[in-house]
């Protein structure tokens, strides 16, 4: 317990690096049809910005021009761009003009909320009709194949448009992060583990760029780090935060010429992109050669909002980015492992909680989750790698249960033909010992043995899942869809009584 509460301390004292992530900045226009009062607009739209920073303390950029014709619509678009805005609101105070409103969404360079306004009183003068008003522009924007974000029910008063906007705010920041990422891998994947390969092209389609390198270019540029004068200050923050759990102190100095190793390559290699993530190859040469495991220096980059995925799986770390960006929170990376033995479930699950045995699983691997994340933490080796490997070249992982709590398991994925493809699961991990080893977790979602048959095996995902610590399931939901994931390929766990398409109806 004692060296929990010296990594809580050490976590407490370090706040996440949010600079690998968008800072929103975000714009309201008020749109006026000609026939109508352009006052009730903008006055309805200073009462959403009002509402805004009342109930949300946000800070969102008044565009001063209302637009009612294009000129107005370019005049809009400038002042936006000028303010530095790369998410925008499109408020429909009254009916508004269905081509110039829609144009604005084209024009601007960021993504779109299309929203408006309900009716306060006055049904003669002060009517606005922006309730029909949406319908054309939603039509309007299907004529256009533009894309704008359109909220389960998106006609309000100036505090539920307020709430929206609440709302739209992390489904902007993912897509705008994702339009300035750069996934940096370091290859091949390991042998046997094709489940993580998929292609790349859908990656471009999203606005996503990657580089590709080899493990020996890695392998190269760790070796000129040695010596690096950086090595003891990274050393000491390791110290502090492992605490107590820092069992293989003597492998700490080549942890830290990794990770510097790692941060260096980020920056020297960005390029034209604000935004970075990595994926590597952890074993099987990997050990040998660098004489280590990397699981704790990706555990910690991770923690800082630079996601780092095991075993090259491109696809797994833009997962972790979506949910870092969302959440503003660590994320971690897991296989969905195995089953939760009966004596386990029949002694601290059984009538404590209300799940059966097949709506639990673990979640695991071999050491890269957070030491945020972690209930405790100890520094060890590898167990499984040592099995066939000397057991001092297999140490780097970070070991401990996953702290319990709400969580969200979901993937990004793009198919063996090239189509868009994702799943979404809330539920909690258990405070139940696990009794095993690794980063593991014992983690139960409803109806789960049902969602792992239909959705994850019959749709041919791989094993790893991402992980959000808390529920952020609405929010990636409206992401997915956005990117241009189809409906009917964002999957989840159906409740009880509801059949999936292959699920026989007899059984």
């Amino acid at each position: 317990m004692r060296a929990f509460q010296k990594n809580k301390n050490f976590q407490e004292e370090k706040s996440m690096n949010l600079s690998n992530m968008p800072e929103l900045k975000l714009g309201i226009v008020a749109v006026s049809r000609d026939c109508f009062p352009m006052s009730l607009s903008e006055n309805r739209r200073k009462a959403v910005v009002e509402a805004y920073k009342k109930n949300f303390s946000g800070e969102i950029f008044e565009c001063p021009t209302v637009v009612e014709s294009e000129t107005d619509m370019l005049k809009a678009a400038k002042e936006l761009r000028e303010a530095g805005c790369n998410a925008q609101i499109v408020y429909l105070g009254n009916f508004g003009p269905e081509t110039e409103e829609t144009m604005l969404v084209k024009a601007f360079h960021g993504p779109s909320m299309v929203v408006a306004a309900a009716e306060e009183g006055n049904l003669v003068q002060g009517r606005g009709d922006a309730y029909c008003g949406m319908l054309n522009a939603s039509y309007n924007l299907k004529l256009r194949n533009l894309n704008a974000y359109i909220p389960e029910y998106p006609v309000g008063t100036a505090e539920e448009i307020a709430e929206m906007i609440n709302e739209f705010a992390p489904i902007a920041r993912a897509v705008v992060a994702l339009k300035n990422l750069k996934i940096i891998s370091f290859g091949p994947r390991p042998a046997n583990f094709l489940a993580c390969n998929a292609p790349i092209k859908r990656l471009y389609d999203l606005g996503v760029e990657i580089e590709e390198n080899s493990e020996l270019d890695l392998f190269e540029a760790f070796n000129k780090h040695a010596d690096d004068p950086r090595i003891p200050d990274v050393v000491k923050e390791m110290e502090a935060e492992l605490g107590e759990g820092n069992m293989k102190p003597e492998i700490l100095p080549k942890l830290a010429q990794y990770e510097i190793t790692l941060l260096d390559w980020v920056e020297a290699h960005k390029g034209s992109r604000k935004y970075v993530t990595l994926t590597t190859k952890c074993w099987p040469a990997f050990q040998t050669q660098f004489g280590f495991v990397p699981c704790y220096v990706n555990s910690r980059l991770t923690d800082r909002g630079i996601p780092v995925s095991c075993e090259v799986d491109i696809w797994g770390t833009l997962s972790e980015y979506i949910g870092t960006v969302i959440s503003q929170d660590t994320v971690t990376l897991l296989d969905i492992n195995n089953t939760v033995p009966s004596h386990i479930y029949n002694e601290e699950i059984k009538n404590k909680y209300d799940y059966t045995q097949k709506d639990t699983f673990m979640g695991f691997h071999c050491g890269n989750t957070a030491a945020s994340k972690l209930t405790a933490c100890s520094m060890k080796y590898q167990m499984i790698m040592a099995r066939t490997l000397p057991e001092e070249v297999t140490q780097g992982t970070l070991e401990g249960d996953i702290i319990p709590g709400d969580i969200t398991f979901y993937r990004l994925q793009s198919t063996a033909d090239c189509k868009l493809r994702a799943y979404i699961a809330q539920g909690e991990v258990l405070p139940v010992a696990t009794q095993s080893f690794g980063g593991i977790g014992i983690f139960a979602i409803p109806e789960m043995g049902r969602f792992y048959r239909h959705v994850l095996i019959e749709k041919n995902y791989p094993h790893h899942g991402a992980v959000a610590f808390g529920h952020y399931g609405k929010t990636l939901f409206e992401v997915f869809k956005f990117l241009g994931v189809e409906i009917d390929e964002i999957n989840y766990n159906q409740p009880k009584g509801a059949l999936y398409p292959t699920e026989n109806p007899f059984a």
